[in-house]
């Protein structure tokens, strides 16, 4: 069996309290009122292995917008990574698990726009004409990365955030050429108190943070990082803001093995700033 499917959500239990103080506080919701929609969280493997706060800080989010969240802590990963890799029979299995792990009683969303495409994608290819055909429809349709699902969906972009640094964005390739996405983030963080938005330099520019990259041509992938990260420091930024965290850990990795004066932060993260 695949490790991913032996993973143990490490989330749940934040999750499950956070469920409760949500419940407990209903500021949370958009004019103390819940919009009639119910909206399955999707927690990537890798935000919840080693950043579990964006998840968190996503759910608050969501809650804030008026949506009932709802969270499965038995979901393990989407099988992007297995399938970038080259092991398409391990993603199939992977993604098989994934597809029941949802209801699909209403959208679900997600910190990370890699995923997103990826499901997008690939699911297509993968579950056509397989016993997950509905499903794997169902969810290539209702899929939506969260600033998609906050901007185009809700139409829900004010949360009274307050983030007082400097940021540059870095758009990620699964979200700008993937997905189309780039124009939903700015106008969230335009909203957010104190946040001064400084654009980089080719800020549509791949960083390089691909794991078989990374693994097979570490040189380029790291090149690639620097040239990213060199833009972001010319701007006078303090933040690096994405809506992929695959993307902020690898240049989180450049930032750190260089010691340089500027730090990387997901967009949930902001978004929840100053009032949860």
């Amino acid at each position: 069996m695949p490790l991913f499917l032996r993973f143990r959500r490490k989330i749940s239990n934040i999750i499950r309290k956070t469920f409760s103080y949500i419940q407990e506080n209903p500021y949370f919701c958009r004019d103390f009122v819940r919009i009639v929609m119910k909206v399955e969280l999707f927690v990537p493997c890798i935000i919840d292995q080693f950043f579990p706060d964006v998840a968190v800080h996503t759910m608050k989010v969501l809650a804030r917008t008026g949506v009932e969240v709802e969270y499965n802590p038995e979901q393990t990963c989407c099988g992007r990574f297995a399938y970038n890799a080259g092991f398409v029979e391990d993603a199939k299995e992977l993604g098989d698990k994934f597809l029941n792990d949802f209801s699909y009683d209403g959208p679900v969303v997600a910190p990370s726009a890699a995923c997103v495409h990826y499901i997008k994608k690939h699911y297509p290819e993968l579950f056509f004409n397989t016993a997950n055909h509905l499903n794997f429809k169902r969810m290539v349709a209702n899929v939506y990365e969260l600033t998609d699902f906050l901007v185009n969906k809700v139409q829900f972009d004010d949360f009274g955030a307050e983030f007082p640094y400097r940021v540059t964005f870095h758009d990620s390739c699964s979200a700008l050429r993937g997905l189309g996405l780039g124009k939903e983030a700015r106008q969230l963080l335009s909203k957010v108190k104190g946040l001064e938005l400084v654009e980089m330099k080719q800020a549509d520019m791949c960083c390089g943070a691909d794991f078989s990259l990374e693994v097979n041509h570490e040189d380029l992938a790291l090149g690639m990082a620097s040239h990213k990260v060199r833009n972001a420091l010319n701007t006078g930024a303090e933040y690096i803001v994405s809506t992929d965290m695959t993307c902020l850990m690898h240049q989180r990795a450049y930032i750190e093995k260089e010691n340089l004066p500027i730090k990387v932060i997901h967009i949930a993260d902001v978004l929840a700033s100053g009032w949860e």
